[in-house]
């Protein structure tokens, strides 16, 4: 009576939890873009400057920028990954303005403070203008002296729209700017002159100002391209895809409806076949899928397509787990043993053979993580999860429960696992 008891405890706590978890858990499973709608690409990285060495430091740096980049222009849960020696890639889900955002991504932004100090007088180009880069040849601040995200928009005397920057060595600036009383000092984004004002007197409060005949709008792109940063490395798009938000929920609703028919058949055919057996099984699917929910919400992967695959993949390897456990225990059964023998010599068989192959599964799956990318890399992370939960859900927690059902007396005849009498030969 008591093990009784206790299996019904136990199963009623799991409905519990689960049925009421399950909303919360499928509200913030994070989608990819694939589902979601968004793009992804994939960029070589180069030197910026002719002689310098792409660093393993520098790669990681300019994926970082890259991740604030992105967190700046307001998407949601970017993903950047370094892949080899010089590739990153970028994975920006739920994206409306596709062609701007990747616009300032792979922007330089490159903010200098120069001046014409020793520099040669240039020669005018064909159509009779100067570079300004060869008129300003000498740098005397560069983007690592400004205040990061310091740069904000106001207004001068006259109401115009201004951009306010800050840089950090105020003694720095105020040593530039003694040094250039009465000369101009150009600022550029890039190579693009933004303004070449001329110092009046020594700055010492370590604050500037960009001026112009910028509109609010124009402004307000400069502030927001110079608050992004420079990026360490040059990027080249080698590779990208999109995906419209439309076509992704498609994708997802499609799936999702192919599941739970594919799911609904699996646990009509194990109750079919094994019949209490079978249940207790199919509760333990139950569970398992509600386990790799909850891990991946904790977790906070993303759900991709290439994860759905692998995570219907792991339910499949999951039924075979239970369908080895049934039909060890029938054998032992049809052998002469008694139920209680039958169970526990057929849990201990079918173990060691569930093991083994989950195990060259799981080094499958370590090897693709391992040297895939992208997508391998997800379908392999789902995969070994989901192996993982599968001994544990399919293994020994629907091994506990039906070892409750045996001893407590519930289940005493081998026609309660599907076994026909006659078939039964003497021990």
């Amino acid at each position: 009576m008591k093990r009784i008891v206790t299996f019904i405890i136990v199963v009623l706590v799991s409905i519990a939890v689960m049925a009421g978890t399950s909303p919360a858990l499928l509200d913030n499973v994070r989608l990819g873009l694939d589902l979601k709608g968004g793009f992804e690409i994939l960029y070589e990285a180069q030197p910026l400057e002719q002689g310098q060495k792409i660093t393993r430091e520098s790669l990681i740096r300019t994926a970082e920028s890259l991740e604030k980049r992105a967190n700046a222009l307001g998407t949601s849960e970017p993903e950047v990954t370094t892949e080899g020696t010089n590739r990153i890639r970028l994975k920006i889900a739920g994206v409306t303005n596709e062609a701007e955002v990747r616009k300032k991504m792979k922007e330089p932004a490159s903010l200098t403070f120069r001046s014409a100090e020793g520099c040669k007088t240039p020669e005018a180009g064909k159509d009779g203008t100067v570079d300004p880069k060869d008129l300003y040849c000498k740098t005397e601040l560069v983007g690592s002296d400004f205040v990061e995200n310091g740069a904000q928009v106001g207004m001068d005397n006259l109401n115009r729209p201004q951009i306010d920057i800050k840089v950090k060595d105020k003694k720095k600036f105020a040593d530039v700017t003694k040094r250039l009383v009465g000369k101009e000092l150009a600022i550029f984004l890039d190579d693009t002159l933004l303004s070449a004002p001329t110092v009046n007197q020594e700055l010492t409060d370590g604050k500037a100002s960009i001026t112009g005949n910028y509109t609010m709008d124009e402004a307000n792109q400069i502030r927001d391209t110079i608050n992004l940063g420079a990026l360490p490395l040059k990027l080249t798009e080698k590779y990208s895809q999109s995906v419209g938000a439309t076509l992704g929920m498609q994708s997802l609703h499609k799936t999702i409806e192919a599941g739970i028919i594919a799911s609904i058949l699996i646990l009509i055919f194990m109750i079919g076949m094994y019949r209490l057996p079978g249940v207790i099984a199919s509760f333990g699917l139950i569970a398992h899928t509600w386990l790799l929910i909850l891990v991946f919400v904790w977790a906070d992967f993303t759900l991709t397509l290439p994860g759905i695959a692998a995570f219907i993949l792991g339910i499949g390897m999951a039924v075979d787990a239970n369908i080895i456990t049934n039909e060890r225990i029938r054998e032992e059964m049809r052998n002469g043993k008694s139920v209680m023998s039958a169970v526990k010599a057929g849990n201990k068989s079918s173990f060691r053979t569930i093991l083994d192959s989950n195990i060259t599964t799981i080094i499958v799956g370590a090897v693709m993580f391992a040297f895939g990318t992208g997508a391998v890399k997800g379908f392999a992370l789902v995969l070994i999860v989901e192996i993982v939960l599968s001994i544990l859900t399919n293994v020994y927690f629907t091994h506990y429960l039906l070892n409750l059902l045996v001893k407590a007396g519930v289940l005493k005849k081998p026609k309660q696992f599907g076994v026909k009498e006659s078939d039964i030969r003497a021990l």
